[in-house]
């Protein structure tokens, strides 16, 4: 991790530190699945990142790409030129469809969802994530940018598992989660009821899946006017 209030991580910088996390994860080839945003998140440099894993280890590994969509249309080609570049090829992304890809992982229990909302809700979630998670992947890399958000506090994480790539039941229910619990109180912090319900999908149905996350943080230079990265985290 590299991070402060007045860093700024250039490319090449940028660039050794993805390098580094894909090294770490200790595989030298096999089959790979990103997960970014898409371009409503251009700011996240997650398209960069994306673009330097590309250029880095398509020659070594079977990249495929799966924008993490939520409900958002799929991506048209001009949208993917401006957030990942031209270089890679357009058969390599991946549609996440939320209505009719997605497998049923099991459930979270009513009695959580109490504890989680003060007793306000006590319905059960369904814990849902496209089918693609199990296809034999391995390494899944899940890139964004942590950011404050309305719903869940910060965005990013296990949000972008669990909304980005997951289902209905998961996307319309901790959305109502996120309004009864008082947005206005969970606005900006890490730790939300909605964070703990992705975290709880994720650590108890995808323990074995081999999910690593790159997180960046970006903020505007007073002094460039640009969007800087302040930080990067794996």
């Amino acid at each position: 991790e590299k991070c402060g209030v007045d860093v700024i991580i250039s490319d090449g910088e940028l660039r050794e530190m993805v390098i580094a996390t894909v090294e770490n994860v200790g595989k030298t080839s096999g089959r790979m699945l990103i997960l970014p945003p898409d371009h409503t998140r251009l700011n996240s440099m997650a398209g960069r990142i994306t673009e330097i894993v590309w250029e880095t280890y398509s020659s070594m590994w079977t990249i495929d790409i799966m924008p993490a969509l939520g409900t958002h249309a799929p991506m048209t080609d001009a949208e993917l030129d401006l957030m990942f570049g031209s270089k890679i090829p357009k058969d390599r992304f991946l549609v996440h469809d939320w209505r009719n890809d997605v497998v049923t992982l099991g459930k979270a229990p009513s009695s959580l969802l109490q504890e989680l909302s003060e007793g306000k809700l006590d319905y059960e979630v369904d814990i849902q994530v496209n089918k693609r998670l199990f296809a034999g992947y391995d390494l899944i890399l899940s890139v964004g940018q942590v950011v404050p958000h309305e719903v869940v506090g910060m965005a990013n994480y296990t949000k972008n598992i669990m909304v980005g790539v997951g289902g209905s039941d998961m996307i319309n229910k901790s959305h109502f989660l996120g309004a009864v619990s008082n947005m206005e109180k969970i606005m900006g912090h890490a730790d939300s009821p909605v964070r703990r319900l992705f975290n709880y999908g994720v650590d108890t149905f995808l323990k074995d899946v081999p999910l690593v996350y790159m997180l960046t943080v970006m903020a505007k230079d007073n002094e460039t006017g640009k969007m800087a990265m302040r930080g990067f985290f794996a």
